[in-house]
């Protein structure tokens, strides 16, 4: 279970398929603080730690990636230095910054367009049309691994506001149209969705 507070941002230092895809990724962790078998989202997405070690600076750990984790999510275009956002589990005790988030993303979303609106920047993003109807005007959403609230709705497309400091402190500075965003829908939208179904 996470928040989508993002904790740091790491780098992809190798990628290679042997069966599975196993992917390296640098951070500022401390290798210790790691332990084998320890889930970690990293852009959004719930990957269990499979090797760790320490690095100048901090620490790199590995995980494995199956097809179908590729199939759902932008695991599949990381590469060398790609910048992922990443958040250790959450622990009880720990503050709710954000929303709960699972780290099971649903699906794809597009960068439809960015605009600058004073210091912040406006994003609109295109959502699978099945996904459309979870996404809600001041409600909460996970984007590549980001607790982010909607600003507006339209059909299949919806708008956030990115602040200053999310900018700086993730991976949403580098954002630009056409960029394919891991998606998670709110929890408590996916589970209203289901009762009215049933009911």
């Amino acid at each position: 279970m996470f928040t989508g507070i993002v904790t740091d941002v790491g780098r992809i230092a190798s990628v290679s398929k042997n069966g599975d895809t196993r992917v390296r990724i640098d951070c500022a962790y401390d290798a210790d603080g790691i332990d084998i078998g320890a889930s970690i989202a990293c852009s959004g997405v719930c990957l269990t730690v499979v090797d760790r070690g320490p690095r100048d600076g901090g620490a790199w750990f590995d995980v494995d990636a199956s097809a179908e984790t590729l199939s759902k999510t932008n695991l599949g275009a990381w590469a060398k230095d790609t910048r992922v956002n990443l958040e250790r589990a959450l622990k009880v005790g720990d503050e709710l910054g954000g929303h709960v988030v699972t780290g099971h993303v649903d699906g794809v979303a597009e960068v439809v367009s960015v605009a600058k609106e004073g210091d912040s920047t406006r994003v609109t993003f295109r959502t699978p049309e099945n996904l459309a109807r979870f996404i809600a005007e001041k409600g909460s959403v996970t984007l590549n691994g980001a607790s982010l609230t909607v600003n507006e709705v339209d059909g299949a497309t919806f708008g956030v506001n990115l602040i200053p400091h999310t900018k700086e402190v993730t991976t949403w500075g580098d954002v630009a149209p056409g960029d394919r965003i891991n998606l998670e829908i709110d929890i408590l939208a996916r589970y209203v969705a289901r009762l009215a179904e049933t009911a």
